[in-house]
């Protein structure tokens, strides 16, 4: 994977998918979670649920070439912190990590 460009990698199955959080990626994650705008993603993930990840992770394999929707996601054989890891630091390559933080993407203090 090429942090530089963004992109993030999970593995699960034997086979490797690219995250990349494209602009689509964005608009498809604000309309899936049913945010009026990019700021709530954070606050609506920190109390993460299965259909939400599924809904932010789709949009990022999407924008890395893969063509998953949520219910495919779900179906994936990987763990819910692998998948968590993968999306957070698809996050974090992009630039999105909480201020001041050196990472925690979008669920920043959700297990916590």
């Amino acid at each position: 994977m090429n942090r530089i460009r963004g992109e993030a990698a999970l593995e699960t199955g034997g086979r490797q998918y690219r995250l990349l959080l494209t602009l689509g990626a964005l608009a498809e994650i604000e309309d899936g979670l049913g945010l009026a705008n990019l700021s709530e993603v954070a606050s609506r993930l920190k109390t993460v649920r299965a259909a939400d990840l599924a809904v932010v992770a789709a949009a990022l394999l999407r924008g890395g070439g893969h063509e998953l929707g949520p219910a495919d996601v779900l179906r994936l054989p990987c763990d819910l912190g692998t998948l968590v890891a993968a999306v957070t630091a698809a996050f974090d390559a992009a630039g999105l990590a909480p201020s001041g933080e050196g990472g925690g993407g979008p669920f920043a203090g959700a297990t916590g």
